[in-house]
């Protein structure tokens, strides 16, 4: 029997072989520049493999998704060492970006661990399946979506800080490659290449589906809690074995005159359970009426949350940062939610910084698989910031003035009211400005049967301003409108250059079966990337298909529509 000195060096040799081994690609015949002809930038992607590589496509992912990972880690610790020397040398909006970029760096990170952890398990005879090609695409978009975020707040920072454009923008810059050759490699071999005719158009056209989780009621839901929840979400729950339950674990209320359980909305998120499976249902917080003067910022950790309030204009949440005084775009959100399964039913979510505040948001989402049903959005610039991940909004009133829908969320506005209202002198209106910055992104705004009508400040003014559907701010911004009504304000041409002929060729916007006065398009735009589509092209943005909301949305009781109207 070999000694256990011998026996601990043969192992610390074996593990160091694997270790060795899982740095390297298969030998098979392609080389590095064979596979990054797929990529957006081939020059950059032959750089991050060595010259002599040979491998599948497959390997090359695994390698370049082990180096993102090493790089996000990496890129983590740089922002940590530049917050911890900053000694007061750094200005307070320098600070807040760099803040913000440590919280994206950290859910990058977890993005990119799920993502490796799932591509170095499937054999190269082993394919994902259309929804788990679509989690790990969304994760990895998202990961290039926190980058650019990143990028963007450093970049406004860095007019004031020499440290921070060389320390942090530049590295960010060859990190942000990195993750769109991660991107595209995942795209060209792990996801299904007909995963857009995954449902069929006959079934995109089917009715909505049941709304209701199957299962049993969990024992923590008293008569007491059944009550408040049919009481709050005005649908019946049913008994155990009925097989149409909505899981509710339980239920805590936020009432501003002590006879609830907490005082605060803060206070009853932070006393929410941490990193729960859903198993036991949503962890319910009732918001009774009043005006919330609070920045509410939903963790990570905080799973299938739940906030129900009594109804637009009774249930306010309500803060004032902006730009202007100092705050990124990210930060100045009145309500910030990055928890996945989050929903929010009967709510009023309110930026009052005003217009020559310029960006001030109301809501900002980077929650994955999130809800918003019958609330409401009030701001100007930048009102409902999107920022990542798949989201769904049902039956919300939007409104605001510049870009006040942007972000690069795979998301869904169904059956929403959308007013345009009076900006500032020489501002103009844009609906929406969509941030897709890579191709490989499955990432874009569907607006679907919604109604675009002015507010009453717009009507008021006698429509001194002009009012578009949406502007391309980031190269591949991608946008549909279908099924909606529009009425006669918006602009005949429809959409607005960003900056010259930037974008308009590699941007996709798109218009399907629209009603109203303003929904002619004979006068639109003659860009390259804008398309009057079919039926066929329009289906790809429905619940069903852009965000596979059939295997997940029915847990939350939230109506919705699988596909198009028939």
């Amino acid at each position: 029997m070999a000694s256990p000195k011998l026996f601990l060096v043969t192992l610390f040799l074996s593990l160091q072989t694997l270790f060795i081994a899982s740095q390297t690609l298969l030998p098979s015949s392609n080389p590095s520049s064979t596979i990054c002809k797929t990529t957006p930038d081939p020059k950059f992607c032959k750089s991050v493999f060595p010259q002599t590589s040979q491998g599948d496509v497959r390997d090359y992912g695994r390698f370049s998704l082990r180096k993102s990972l090493t790089q996000s880690r990496k890129f983590t610790r740089t922002i940590d060492k530049h917050l911890k020397r900053n000694n007061g040398l750094l200005s307070q909006s320098a600070v807040r970006a760099l803040q913000d970029c440590r919280d994206l760096a950290s859910l990058t990170t977890d993005y990119l661990i799920t993502s490796f952890e799932t591509v170095n398990v499937t054999t190269s005879s082993k394919t994902l399946s259309f929804s788990k090609a679509d989690d790990i695409q969304t994760l990895l978009s998202a990961a290039l979506t926190n980058e650019q975020t990143c990028l963007d707040g450093v970049n406004t920072a860095a007019s004031s800080s020499w440290t921070i454009r060389n320390g942090v923008a530049l590295p960010l810059i060859n990190d942000t490659k990195l993750f769109s050759v991660s991107l595209a490699l995942f795209t060209k071999g792990w996801v299904p290449k007909k995963k857009k005719q995954h449902y069929s158009w006959a079934h995109s056209r089917t009715k909505p589906v049941r709304h209701f989780r199957n299962g049993a009621l969990p024992l923590k839901m008293t008569e007491r809690t059944r009550a408040v929840y049919e009481s709050l979400s005005r649908r019946k729950l049913a008994d155990e074995n009925d097989g149409n339950t909505v899981l509710v674990s339980d239920i805590v209320t936020v009432n501003q005159n002590g006879t609830g359980n907490f005082t605060t909305i803060t206070e009853a998120v932070t006393a929410a359970p941490n990193k729960t499976d859903g198993s036991a249902g949503y962890f319910v917080i009732y918001v009774t009426s009043g005006v919330y003067e609070e920045n509410v910022v939903i963790a990570k950790n905080k799973r299938y949350l739940m906030m129900i309030g009594d109804g637009i204009n009774q249930t306010i949440i309500t803060g004032n940062r902006s730009v202007v005084d100092g705050w990124t775009t990210f930060n100045s959100a009145t309500f910030a939610v990055t928890s996945p399964n989050f929903v929010a039913v009967n709510i009023t979510f309110r930026n009052t910084a005003g217009p020559e505040k310029h960006q001030a948001v109301a809501l900002r989402s980077s929650a994955d698989l999130s809800i918003f049903y019958s609330c409401s959005f009030e701001a100007y610039q930048d009102t409902l910031y999107t920022h990542s991940l798949r989201q769904f909004y049902r039956e919300c009133d939007i409104y605001g003035t510049v870009d006040f829908i942007f972000g690069n969320a795979a998301v869904v506005l169904q059956n929403c009211n959308l007013y345009p209202r009076q900006p500032l002198q020489n501002q103009f209106n844009a609906i929406t400005a969509q941030g897709r910055t890579d191709p490989n992104q499955n990432t874009g705004t569907s607006i679907h049967n919604c109604t675009i009508r002015p507010a009453g400040d717009l009507v008021s003014s006698n429509y001194t301003v002009k009012t578009y559907l949406g502007r391309p701010w980031k190269e591949y911004s991608r946008t549909v409108f279908m099924q909606s009504y529009m009425d006669g304000f918006v602009e005949p041409v429809g959409w607005r250059e960003w900056n010259g002929d930037f974008a308009l060729s590699t941007l996709y916007y798109g218009e399907y079966n629209n009603t109203g006065s303003g929904s002619n398009t004979t006068n639109r735009v003659v860009w390259p990337g804008y398309h009057v589509i079919n039926s066929t092209d329009a289906s790809n943005f429905t619940v069903s298909n852009f965000l596979f909301g059939d295997e997940w949305m029915v847990q939350s009781g939230v109506p919705y529509l699988a596909g198009l109207l028939s």
